[in-house]
């Protein structure tokens, strides 16, 4: 078993600083050292404390020019919209229909999923994604290439094929009982090989069925490890559309809710329009949130508000939600994520900004024992970032004088130019140079 240091300034999170305070959540080491074995964190602390105990021949990475912390966590993402991203003009339900249907019925060829995503991986490593909630289309190739892409670069990916069966172009709409039988093929062919997960995938209530969210439902009861990943309250049209379509429903949620989809391995992407009988209802259930702000700031869907999201005890997780998301840069959505703050009436600190990046985002998935932060044991996905990445961020910096400074200034002026390397269990998958 391979056994390496990593010589460096470290950071990472290990709880939610909005609940435990900075001082208790922080892992900060200026002269710090990972210590990296089979591909977990054996130790990460400060270098002259770590270094004691280590044998004398262990190879040292020097990295004391850079920032190492742990590998993003994208809790949304549509991998099928690569070639529609920064779409003009449109709200969510025209935008599906005029760009996003027909670019993805184009996965039903299983040379263009594999092209797809094997060009998807590639951009999430080279922006320092190491760990993605992933759509797929409804075609179940589209799925099997993003898992076997995932599973020849060793990350740690949940994906699913979209459920959709009513109210959607024909070239991308499926049935209730092929949904049912793809997903459970797809688990059986996936699901826990290396590190991969299953997500059953309905698109979003209104182009589900009530037999197909039953079967929906009916999976998660069979497969008690997989998760549930659909979209939830993010346009005003939408949500008076299911209003239309389930006249007898509480609300957005309850709809989810009588189909058994509302659970502890729920993600919800969204969730900007919710009411407080929601928000309680996913706290309850223990069901999370990926707030995605590129995406709802480019569609004009609305503003996320993270504060009554904290004030119920919802997970939230960062999402970028590609291809309505302008970029696939964890740092660029944290620096709008700071914006809608402002824009709600709160200021989202440095801190917060990346635990819901790492930690936060792992948590939402489910993964926080596993990915998020450097606590020993943890798979060894983490990043080494140029602080010298562009020459404004370089002057920049050198005016900081804490590592919140830092970091504030890495996520407002931050992107995929700041990656130096990314590192997935131990194994470095991408370099900038």
């Amino acid at each position: 078993m391979s056994l390496r240091a990593f010589k460096g300034a470290i950071f990472h999170l290990t709880d939610d600083p909005a609940l435990v305070g900075p001082g208790a959540a922080t892992g900060w080491y200026p002269d710090g050292m990972l210590v990296v074995e089979g591909g977990h964190v054996l130790m990460a602390g400060d270098r002259v404390a770590v270094e004691a105990k280590l044998p004398a021949a262990v190879e040292v990475i020097d990295a004391s020019d850079s920032l190492i912390i742990p590998g993003f966590v994208d809790t949304h993402i549509h991998f099928p919209q690569l070639d529609m991203i920064a779409s003009y003009g449109e709200q969510l339900l025209d935008w599906l229909n005029r760009y996003t249907f027909p670019e993805e019925a184009k996965f039903a060829d299983p040379a263009h999923a594999a092209e797809c995503a094997d060009f998807f991986l590639e951009e999430l490593l080279r922006n320092g994604t190491t760990s993605a909630l992933v759509y797929g289309t409804v075609h179940k190739q589209s799925a099997d290439a993003l898992f076997a892409a995932a599973y020849a670069r060793g990350m740690r990916i949940a994906a699913g094929k979209a459920l959709m069966d009513r109210n959607v172009p024909e070239t991308v709409r499926d049935t209730a009982q092929s949904s049912d039988a793809d997903s459970r093929a797809l688990i059986a062919d996936w699901h826990g090989k290396g590190r991969l997960v299953y997500a059953v995938t309905p698109r979003f209530a209104p182009a589900c069925s009530d037999d197909q969210l039953t079967r929906a439902g009916q999976i998660l009861k069979d497969f008690p490890d997989v998760l549930m990943h659909t979209h939830l309250s993010e346009n005003t049209a939408e949500i008076a559309w299911v209003g239309d379509l389930y006249p007898d429903a509480k609300d957005y949620l309850d709809v989810y809710d009588r189909f058994g989809l509302v659970t502890n391995r729920s993600v919800f992407a969204h969730c900007i329009h919710l009411s407080g009988e929601e928000y309680q209802r996913m706290a309850e259930a223990d069901s999370a949130v990926s707030f995605c702000p590129t995406s709802n700031l480019f569609l004009g869907s609305g503003l996320f508000d993270l504060k009554t999201a904290e004030k119920y005890g919802v997970k939230v997780g960062l999402g970028t939600d590609v291809g309505a998301g302008t970029s696939f840069s964890m740092l660029a959505t944290m620096d709008e994520a700071y914006k809608v703050c402002h824009l709600k009436g709160h200021k989202l600190d440095a801190f917060k900004a990346f635990y819901l990046a790492t930690l936060g985002g792992a948590r939402a998935l489910n993964m926080g024992h596993q990915i998020g932060s450097f606590e020993a044991g943890k798979e060894a996905d983490f990043l080494v970032l140029d602080l010298a990445a562009t020459p404004l961020l370089a002057r920049r910096l050198k005016h900081c004088k804490s590592i919140e400074d830092i970091l504030f200034v890495l996520a407002m002026l931050g992107d995929d130019r700041v990656i130096k390397e990314t590192w997935i269990a131990g194994e470095r998958r991408y370099s900038k140079a």
